[in-house]
C-alpha cells in the first residue's frame, strides 16, 4: 500500500492512479493523412488515451499547423483523451528544438484547448518547464513530467530522486523510462517504483524499463505502483512496446490476481 493518498488524475472520464493501469497508445504519423489512418486503427481497440508524438510530425515548427492538427485529432478520437508529447533527441525522440521553442510549442498546444494532457521533459531549462506547468494548470491541463534515460539504468536512489524532483515541480503525474542492460537493472527500476510509491508519492507514477528485457515492467507495473503503460497499435514509439490488445489481456489477468 502507498504511504500517502494518491491524488488521481481524471481526463474525459479516465482516471489515472486507481484500478488497472491505463493503456496509452502512440500516434506517430508524419502528416495529417498518416495520423488520420492511425487514429482509425486506434479507434478499433480504444486505448484509455492516445499520445500524439508531435516530434514525428513534419510541420513541427508550424504552430498553426500543430494546433489545427491537434483539433482534428481530438475530434476524430471521439472522447479518447489526447496526450501531447514533443520528445526531443536528448530523450530518445526526433525533435531537435531549442528550449524556448519547446516552451512555445507546448504552451500553444495547451492554450489551443484541444489536448487533455501535456508531457514535459523536466530537465529542460527550468524557467521553460515552469512556464509550461503554470500555463497547463491555468488551462486545466494535467502535466506529465518525464525523463528518459536511453543510456542505462540509474541506481534506485537516483531514480527515486528524479521522480521526487518531478513531484516537487508540481507535475500531476511523474514518469521515468530507463534502458536496462541486465535483469538486475529491471529489478532496480521496479524497486525504485515501489520505494517511490510507498514512501514518497502523493500522485500517480508511470515507470518502465524499455526494450525486451524490460517487458515485465510494462505488464506488472501495478504491483509496484505504476499507474499507466504504453502499448502500440501498428507502430511503436519506444523499444519494448507491445500490441494494445495483448497488453490489455495481461493487465486484466493481473488485475484479477492482485
Amino acid at each position: 500500500m502507498a504511504g500517502k493518498a494518491i491524488r488521481t488524475v481524471t481526463v474525459r472520464g479516465v482516471t489515472i492512479g486507481e484500478g488497472t493501469p491505463k493503456v496509452i497508445a502512440p500516434l506517430t504519423g508524419g502528416s495529417p493523412e498518416q495520423l488520420r489512418s492511425q487514429v482509425d486503427a486506434l479507434l478499433d481497440v480504444r486505448p484509455d488515451a492516445a499520445e500524439w508524438r508531435v516530434d514525428h510530425f513534419a510541420p513541427l515548427t508550424d504552430t498553426a499547423a500543430v494546433t489545427a492538427t491537434a483539433r482534428e485529432l481530438a475530434e476524430r478520437l471521439a472522447g479518447i483523451p489526447l496526450l501531447f508529447t514533443c520528445r526531443t533527441r536528448a530523450e530518445g525522440g526526433r525533435a531537435d528544438i531549442a528550449d524556448e521553442a519547446y516552451g512555445e510549442l507546448n504552451t500553444a498546444a495547451v492554450r489551443s484547448g484541444h489536448v487533455d494532457l501535456v508531457d514535459v521533459e523536466y530537465r529542460r531549462r527550468p524557467d521553460v518547464v515552469e512556464r509550461i506547468v503554470e500555463t497547463a494548470h491555468e488551462h486545466g491541463v494535467p502535466v506529465i513530467a518525464s525523463n528518459h534515460d536511453f543510456s542505462g539504468t540509474p541506481g534506485r536512489d537516483e531514480i527515486v530522486a528524479r521522480l521526487r524532483e518531478m513531484q516537487d515541480l508540481g507535475a500531476d503525474i511523474c514518469k521515468i523510462a530507463v534502458m536496462p542492460h541486465s535483469a538486475a537493472d529491471v529489478l532496480t527500476l521496479l524497486d525504485a517504483t515501489r520505494t517511490m510509491h510507498e514512501e514518497h508519492a502523493d500522485r500517480p507514477l508511470i515507470t518502465m524499463a524499455m526494450g525486451g528485457l524490460g517487458l515485465v515492467s510494462r505488464l506488472a507495473g501495478r504491483v509496484f505502483g505504476s499507474a499507466a503503460t504504453f502499448g502500440m497499435v501498428g507502430t511503436a514509439s519506444a523499444p519494448g512496446q507491445i500490441d494494445v490488445g495483448e497488453l490489455r489481456t495481461v493487465l486484466e489477468v493481473l488485475d484479477r490476481a492482485v
